[in-house]
């Protein structure tokens, strides 16, 4: 499409440049679209007055100082005029005499979507005729004539030229209206920088990408438009796509908190560079929740054989020392303080193995709306009967009431553990501050702060590594490591710095709003097990839905024909009859209702697999509370 695309517009072009006319189209911002090289020719211009995104007023201003409007005065007035004329543009003809003794007439045309087209004509030997029948018409009567003729014959070209341009006005006005709808309905920023490194095209989009960032950035150096930071980030990709080397990355936008995928692709005809840029916030935050459940497998796999025979012989030992312990008479001198110290050891390891199969073995990471103002009350009730009289608590909940799809078991461990780190920094005075915010609208950040000695560089550096601990043989070294793997599961990011009094930890996760549940509609459930869709019609009339119900593909259909006004489909996969809830959701009419899907197939089944390209699926067993998160999301696949 695109290569057919590029010959349409090679051969327009071509066509364009055969006219004999001087052809040019500015758009309702005063930035050329297109010209023809009759243009260029007739009116001496350099390359960078003809390229596409040149400036009217640089055109004007250019020929005023060159003198081709003869004495202007005050170049900077007449630009301003000419311009503002050309704001206010209105179908005009008029003819002038040029610098050089040629006289050219302008005939301009607006443009429906804004801008105009406009049609330059040398008429220096029509204009020489009519001197000349002027000052000879008894003389030359003959030439007369065949000057008459020729002009009538002109007249005639010029008419069909016209015709021509019309309609070669028409497809380009198309054309072009297409062109920028396409690229202003793509969910990511198309630009293009000049050699100046300043833009000459740009959709409608970077503020999309960029949150505050202006849409109006043609003419920009940019530097300017993104910033510093945004900036230094791209600007060793961009110097190379300057020398010809295309490339594709991606980069932390820090005054947003987005991820930013960037493509850079040299502009070989006008050595310039084209920009495709796209928000992957959300991509980057799944991904790293993917890789962190590939890590924990690979983890579990190597430690469950290693776990089970240090337990093994953990076990032994246990069983030697407390027979040690009870022999008569001691086996030696300081014997009893050994077998205890052995025996404490080995339980401890034991723990430390517990710790390990907790962190390695599978967690999922399970989602429900989450009231984050009940969540800290809760987690201040845990959390105070654990601190000294010497040890304050506050928490401030600066993320407002709306409430957001979080995992509040995995979030609740990982806050515990923090503010249990931060008393232990405190020793037995301190301060500890708990603090939810929004950020940018992308995260939500929860920081810990204490008032103890805070980090060394040493723990700056390691303390999320496994059995990194600065507590002696008091600690496991696993705390911050279960924070991080949690955090990572979630897609979120975990943070270690040093504030003004002690140290501070912060966790950011994807902030995901749940969806507002608006008025209880009706839902049709279709499970063919009797006893199980008892229990999923209690779960929805309690989250106040009203339920029918069907336990078959055909008659899940009939309901949905006879009953516009169900407002979701609930179907298990497996159905009784030949047909599945695959088929059911297959036969939907379109745009009907959204369509969830539930199993108690395992995620490789095939038929779990194919499920999950047609609607969501959630997995049995589930609570109410899960049931309701899932019915909360977009059904589309």
């Amino acid at each position: 499409m695109s290569s057919k695309h590029n010959d349409t517009d090679a051969m327009t072009m071509a066509g364009l440049n055969l006219i004999q006319q001087a052809l040019s189209i500015y758009d309702s911002d005063l930035r050329l679209v297109v010209c023809n090289q009759r243009l260029r020719e007739m009116f001496d211009l350099p390359g960078w007055l003809v390229t596409p995104g040149a400036r009217f007023e640089d055109t004007i201003r250019f020929l005023a100082e060159r003198g081709d409007y003869g004495d202007v005065g005050d170049v900077e007035g007449f630009v301003r005029t000419r311009v503002e004329q050309a704001r206010a543009f209105e179908p005009h003809y008029m003819e002038r005499t040029r610098a050089n003794g040629r006289t050219i007439s302008v005939e301009g045309t607006p443009l429906p979507e804004g801008g105009w087209v406009t049609v330059y004509t040398d008429i220096t030997r029509t204009k020489r005729q009519e001197v000349l029948l002027r000052s000879r018409s008894e003389e030359l009567s003959d030439q007369l004539l065949t000057y008459s003729e020729d002009l009538s014959a002109a007249n005639r070209e010029l008419s069909a030229t016209i015709t021509a341009l019309e309609e070669t006005k028409r497809q380009l006005t198309a054309s072009e209206a297409r062109a920028r709808l396409t690229t202003e309905m793509m969910p990511a920023h198309i630009a293009h920088v000049g050699p100046d490194r300043r833009y000459t095209y740009s959709n409608r989009r970077l503020s999309t990408v960029l949150p505050g960032a202006s849409s109006d950035i043609v003419g920009l150096p940019i530097e300017e438009v993104l910033g510093p930071q945004a900036y230094t980030a791209i600007a060793p990709r961009l110097d190379l796509a300057f020398r010809g080397e295309p490339s594709v990355f991606e980069f932390d936008h820090e005054p947003s908190s987005r991820r930013i995928r960037a493509a850079f692709t040299p502009d070989d005809n006008l050595g310039g560079v084209y920009i495709l840029s796209m928000d992957i916030t959300e991509e980057a935050q799944t991904r790293a929740a993917l890789q962190q459940t590939r890590r924990r497998e690979i983890a579990a796999q190597l430690t469950s054989g290693l776990a089970h025979d240090f337990s093994n012989l953990l076990t032994i030992i246990l069983g030697m020392q407390s027979k040690l312990q009870r022999m008569q008479p001691a086996p030696g001198p300081g014997a009893d303080e050994l077998i205890t110290a052995t025996i404490a050891a080995a339980r401890r390891g034991g723990s430390l193995l517990n710790r390990i199969a907790d962190m390695t073995g599978r967690r999922e990471h399970r989602p429900v709306p989450t009231d984050l103002g009940a969540f800290l009350d809760e987690l201040e009730t845990l959390v105070r009967s654990t601190l000294p009289e010497g040890v304050s608590l506050s928490m401030r909940n600066l993320t407002g009431a709306h409430p957001f799809l979080l995992d509040p078991g995995m979030l609740q461990d990982s806050l515990l553990n923090l503010v249990l780190n931060a008393r232990d920094a405190c020793g037995g005075a301190g301060r500890i501050e708990l603090t939810a915010t929004r950020v940018q609208d992308t995260w939500l950040d929860f920081t810990v702060s204490d008032t103890g000695p805070g980090f060394s560089e040493q723990a700056l550096s390691h303390a999320l590594d496994p059995f990194f601990t600065t507590k002696g043989g008091e600690g496991s070294g696993l705390g911050l490591t279960m924070v991080y793997d949690m955090t990572k599961l979630a897609g979120g990011r975990v943070q270690l710095a040093n504030g003004d009094a002690g140290g501070r930890v912060s966790l950011r996760l994807p902030m995901r709003p749940a969806r507002e549940t608006g008025a209880p509609g009706m839902i049709l459930l279709v499970e063919d097990s009797p006893d199980l869709r008892g229990t999923v019609r209690d779960m929805l009339r309690d989250a106040g839905h009203a339920v029918i119900e069907a336990a078959s593909v055909d008659e899940a259909l009939a309901l949905l024909a006879d009953l516009p006004q169900i407002s979701a489909l609930l179907s298990d996969i497996s159905l009784e009859g030949d047909r599945t809830g695959l088929d059911l959701v297959g036969d939907l009419p379109k745009g009907h209702c959204p369509a969830y899907l539930m199993t108690s197939l395992p995620p490789d089944d095939p038929l779990h697999v194919a499920a999950r390209e047609r609607a969501p699926v959630l997995r049995k067993p589930f609570t109410a509370a899960q049931l309701a998160a899932f019915l909360q999301q977009d059904s589309g696949p």
